[in-house]
This record gives C-alpha cells, sequence and structure tokens, in this order.
C-alpha cells in the first residue's frame, strides 16, 4: 500500500523532540498535508496559529536550514502523491495509534530477554519501603505502579511531588530501611528528577528506571534502566509502553513477594465485605 502525504510527514517528524508549539505545527502540518508543500511559512504560522519565527524554529529543528529549505523538501517528495488512487491512507490518529503499536511490538521483543525485568522484580520485592518516583508527566505512571503495589508489598511510599522536600522524602525511605528506588522518568525530563535519582544513588539505593530511552538523561543515574519508547505523534506524548512496563514490572515483584497472592485475596475478601465495587 502507498503511502499518503499525511503518512510521510508522520516519519518526518518521528524521531524528533518538538516542543508543544512545534507539535502544533507539525499537527496542522498533518491536517494540510496535500497543501503544505506550497504554503509559505506566513500562511502555515497562520493555520497553525503561531509566529512566524516558531515556523522557522520548527524547520530547524527538522534538521533544516530554515523553512525554505523543508518546503523544497516536502515539494520534491509530493509527487510520490500524485496517484493515490483508491489507496488508503492513514490519519493523522490513526497514525499516533500505529505508532503506539510499534512501540509495543518494540518492547515485546525487548522482553524476549527476561532478565533485567526479574532483577528489577527482586530489587523491588526486597525494598522495604518502597520509594516510587515520577515527577510531571510521569506522575501517573508512579501513581498507577503504586497503586497496584501497595496491595502486594507492605510498604509503598509515593514519590510525585517535586520540591525541596523530595530530598527529604528520599532520606526518610533510606533511614526506614529502603534498599532501592523505582523511578518513571518521561519527557520533557525534569531537572529535579535527575538531582533526585543523583541524591537517591548518593544515599546508597539501588536506582531502577522506566525511561524513554536507554540514553535518557536519567541513564546516568540509574543502575538499572529499561527503555519503553513513547509516542510523539500528537501535540503531547501518549506513554502507553512505559504504562505497560510498569505492569510488566509489578508482575515480576509479585513473583518474588511470597505472601503476594494472599494479600491479594485478603483485599478482595475486605472489598466484598465492604461492598466497595458495583460488579
Amino acid at each position: 500500500m502507498s503511502e499518503g502525504p499525511a503518512a510521510r510527514l508522520q516519519q518526518l517528524f518521528e524521531g524528533h523532540r518538538l516542543t508543544p508549539t512545534q507539535r502544533r505545527i507539525a499537527h496542522c502540518m498533518v491536517r494540510q498535508a496535500a497543501d503544505v508543500p506550497f504554503l509559505s511559512s506566513v500562511e502555515l504560522a497562520e493555520l497553525a496559529g503561531v509566529s512566524q519565527p516558531s515556523v522557522t524554529r520548527f524547520a530547524v529543528a527538522l534538521g533544516f536550514d530554515g523553512y525554505p529549505a523543508l518546503r523544497r523538501h516536502l515539494r520534491e517528495v509530493a509527487p510520490a502523491a500524485a496517484d493515490e488512487s483508491a489507496e488508503t491512507s492513514y490519519n493523522e490518529y490513526q497514525q499516533a495509534v500505529r505508532a503506539e503499536i510499534e512501540n509495543l511490538q518494540h518492547l515485546a521483543g525487548l522482553l524476549a530477554d527476561p532478565g533485567p525485568v526479574e532483577n528489577a522484580g527482586r530489587l523491588l520485592a526486597a525494598s522495604r519501603p518502597l520509594p516510587v518516583l515520577g515527577l510531571r508527566a510521569a506522575s501517573s505512571q508512579a501513581r498507577g505502579f503504586a497503586y497496584f503495589a501497595a496491595k502486594v508489598h507492605p510498604d509503598v511510599r509515593l514519590l510525585d511531588e517535586g520540591g525541596t522536600m523530595l530530598a527529604d522524602r528520599i532520606d526518610a525511605a533510606v533511614r526506614a530501611g529502603a534498599s532501592a528506588l523505582l523511578c518513571f522518568a518521561l519527557p520533557r525530563h525534569p531537572k529535579e528528577v535527575v538531582e533526585a535519582l543523583a541524591h537517591a544513588r548518593s544515599a546508597g539505593l539501588t536506582v531502577v528506571t522506566v525511561a524513554d530511552s536507554a540514553f535518557a538523561p536519567v541513564a546516568k543515574y540509574s543502575d538499572l534502566l529499561i527503555p519503553a519508547a513513547v509516542g510523539t505523534g500528537l501535540a503531547f506524548d501518549t506513554a502507553c509502553a512505559p504504562m505497560l512496563l510498569g505492569r510488566v514490572l509489578l508482575e515480576a515483584m509479585c513473583d518474588d513477594l511470597p505472601d503476594a497472592q494472599a494479600r491479594l485475596e485478603e483485599f478482595d475478601a475486605g472489598a466484598a465485605a465492604r461492598g466497595l465495587f458495583v460488579e
């Protein structure tokens, strides 16, 4: 199946770390894929609702000398779309979903070697308490992991707020006996997360990290980093693969908690007695 102009534009943007403004431009270009090669930078800026200099910076972020070079490139590849006839092309939303499917497939391939995940599970199960760190975009990943982990682990401590007390809370976990820290680190990487991991390691914690790339800024401060790519096809990142990897780590941790099943059964019995769930 031949690719339409929207799909080719999506491929052009993949792999580039774009700001929210730049993603807005990319989003607009995908929507206007057939006309973009013939738009001036001013016209594109008006369509996207941004400034003309933002369009120029966007072109440079993609590796071009400026917007004219980007437009020349788009015009050179445009003839490939001349005869799309009845061929089906994917719209921008479908492209985003397909990109996430590819991220999940890549994660599945990575998990063919279960060693790193099993090692992480042992480290997390043995840490009492278990601090789980995730700030800004990664806070929902950390919170989701901590919610489920608390059902089987006796002491999970969620660290999803930054500030001057973050180091204090890490120190408190160490004093209470923590031996490992789990971190979810996603773009855009807050400086505070890097500083927190550096502090955690200096305090003697083993750092297990779920990050979008093995080359993320947190890699330097991680003892065990397992990558799970994020989707960049929409205005804001999508993180299906990091979320799934978090659940995989939960499974591995449960395998090293001998009373995990008993704790789950105890919770289910209590939930039933309280009528906690409607189903």
